[in-house]
């Protein structure tokens, strides 16, 4: 973080991973109520909250469990080919959504929107995290 400033030209801003609490984890068995969810999300909700990384790239920011459960309610499950449910539960600076289909791969909306087409960004939750992981060290 020392070098931050004098590497990007501005400040670092509040970069956090919450660890997961009573009520996240409420809150997590509440959005499996609500709809299937693959079990590595299920099992990263129990170890974290959520994540906010906006000096990684252009910034990533994983959901609460509650955020994703409003945000479900609210927009309903985005429209993926191949994935018959898919759960937005992360998104970048950019507007961008991350998705998790029902077969663990990781999609990433091509606009700032819900209703617009999805890519596959990870094979997997683990892959997507590796990715984050990796961008993070390079970062600081």
């Amino acid at each position: 973080m020392e070098s931050f400033t004098a590497t990007h030209g501005f400040p670092s801003g509040h970069n956090a991973v919450t660890l997961a609490t009573d009520e996240s984890h409420r809150a997590t068995g509440a959005l499996v109520d609500l709809t299937p969810i693959p079990s590595d999300l299920t099992t990263l909700y129990w170890v974290i909250s959520e994540a906010s990384l906006p000096d990684v790239d252009n910034g990533y920011f994983i959901h609460s469990p509650m955020t994703v459960a409003g945000h479900f309610r609210e927009y309903g499950p985005p429209t993926i080919d191949d994935e018959p449910t898919a759960l937005v539960f992360a998104s970048d600076g950019g507007g961008h959504l991350f998705a998790i289909g029902d077969s663990g791969r990781i999609w990433r909306s091509t606009t700032a929107s819900w209703f617009d087409d999805f890519e596959v960004a990870a094979a997997s939750l683990q892959e997507f995290l590796e990715h984050l992981s990796r961008r993070t060290a390079e970062q600081f």
